[in-house]
């Protein structure tokens, strides 16, 4: 499949127009570069503006959605690539093993429990090896995680050390080459 990269963002669009013109960008941001997006297959908010924008700039999508969220419709109708998996741990699994990284961009507790789930399986090295994963600070989103993570680091929680911490960039070409590398 080449270079893939895992993306992980809100199902909605959010409050600012921020958020979806940086999830736009990041579809035509790695199409230009030649790698796949592999994301939750959803065609409205952001997983759908992601998608838009690495379609119109021809690049290939993978996306992997639940059969329920089939059967809502909920499904983007202009990607080719849709695998239908039956649970939403089943649906981070097959993201996970298509991915060469991930990148998370603003949304809600399921792009959270995406994060924190390849967070982990990259520390614990489940993937076989550690995965980067980075963060994409649209308009200051995860000033409050950043902080988290220091704290968390700092009180012993997570050891600097660690595998799987992510990069957390408000420059999404800077993230890409970092993640790419």
């Amino acid at each position: 499949m080449g270079r893939a990269v895992a993306v992980f963002c809100g199902s909605g669009l959010g409050a600012r127009p921020e958020y979806a013109q940086a999830a736009a960008g990041t579809g035509r941001a790695l199409a230009a570069r030649g790698v796949t997006l592999v994301y939750g297959g959803g065609g409205k908010g952001m997983m759908g503006a992601v998608a838009d924008g690495a379609l119109a700039a021809g690049g290939r999508v993978v996306g992997v959605i639940p059969h329920w969220m089939m059967e809502k419709e909920a499904a983007h109708t202009g990607v080719a690539e849709m695998r239908v998996v039956e649970t939403m741990l089943e649906r981070k699994t097959v993201m996970a093993d298509l991915a060469d990284a991930f990148l998370v961009l603003p949304g809600g507790l399921g792009t959270m429990d995406e994060m924190f789930e390849v967070l982990t399986w990259s520390q614990l090295r489940l993937h076989g090896r550690s995965k980067p994963t980075g963060v994409l600070n649209v308009a200051g989103f995860y000033d409050d995680l950043r902080r988290w993570l220091d704290r968390a680091t700092r009180d012993g929680y997570i050891r600097e050390s660690s595998a799987g911490l992510p990069t957390i960039d408000d420059d999404l070409g800077r993230l890409l080459e970092t993640l790419l590398a």
